[in-house]
């Protein structure tokens, strides 16, 4: 189900998301009421509506909001989209009253597989905001899956790796945490996971000087498994005993506050 202020969405409501796509979102991963990182989502949510539109989003609203499509056993996955009606490409200036589209879906099982992924020059625009303005990216991952990859990691004008599509890149070298350095849509996992293993931030290249291992981290599917960068393949097995159970371990392990 779908619901714009606790209420059913029209198609109607839905036609400027559609036409003009001006606004920002989360999405959580909800199990048993509980959201890993729940501060970390509403933070984003206050910081990216005052960046987008001017207007901080009361919290507690949005809680109560997408506490109607959770459900209280099992997982689904939420996002929460705060855009304005109201808004058109003419009038995109004027003072905004945004207003809070919550969707839901059922949540995947298991740990998802191992990623291949090729590098492509891009940095996504305004970077720590997660704008509902996913063009940019997803032409990069259908580029990346038409050529035979799962998805794409992106390498910023300093040739450094930066993130995935819709997920953060981190690093093991010699057993540490290394997290990237440039402009990146900042993740509510990488930063739970930071928070557990600490780590340092280095410039990191497509050539993977000294790099044991590649993951993702989103708050969907946690932590995941990068089994090649472009030609280097990595051996899933050896990356995991050599840390990266370990570091799926540790997220698993961050308790969820009730929603």
């Amino acid at each position: 189900m779908t619901e714009l202020d606790g209420r059913p969405v029209t198609a109607a409501e839905l036609q400027a998301l559609a036409l003009t796509n001006y606004g920002h979102f989360t999405t959580m991963l909800v199990e048993d009421g509980r959201v890993r990182g729940l501060g970390l989502h509403l933070e984003r949510l206050e910081r990216d509506g005052e960046a987008v539109f001017g207007v901080r989003p009361d919290r507690e609203r949005v809680r109560e909001l997408a506490r109607r499509q959770a459900p209280a056993r099992g997982a689904a996955v939420l996002r929460v989209t705060l855009f304005d009606p109201a808004i058109d490409l003419g009038g995109v200036g004027g003072t905004a009253s945004p207003r809070v589209l919550v969707t839901a879906r059922p949540a995947g099982s298991g740990v998802p597989g191992p990623l291949r992924v090729r590098t492509v020059r891009f940095e996504r625009e305004v970077p720590q905001v997660k704008s509902v303005a996913l063009f940019g990216v997803l032409r990069q991952r259908r580029l990346a899956q038409r050529a035979g990859f799962d998805d794409a990691l992106f390498v910023d004008r300093d040739g450094g790796l930066t993130e995935g599509a819709t997920w953060n890149v981190g690093f093991l070298c010699g057993g540490e945490a290394v997290w990237p350095r440039g402009g990146y849509l900042p993740g509510t996992a990488m930063a739970l996971l930071r928070a557990a293993v600490g780590g340092v931030d280095r410039r990191v290249g497509p050539e993977l000087d000294g790099v044991d291992a590649v993951f993702a981290t989103n708050a969907t599917t946690g932590v995941r498994t990068v089994a090649a960068v472009d030609g280097r393949e990595f051996d899933v097995r050896a990356v995991e005993a050599a840390g990266l159970a370990r570091l799926r371990a540790a997220y698993l392990e961050v308790p969820g506050d009730p929603l």
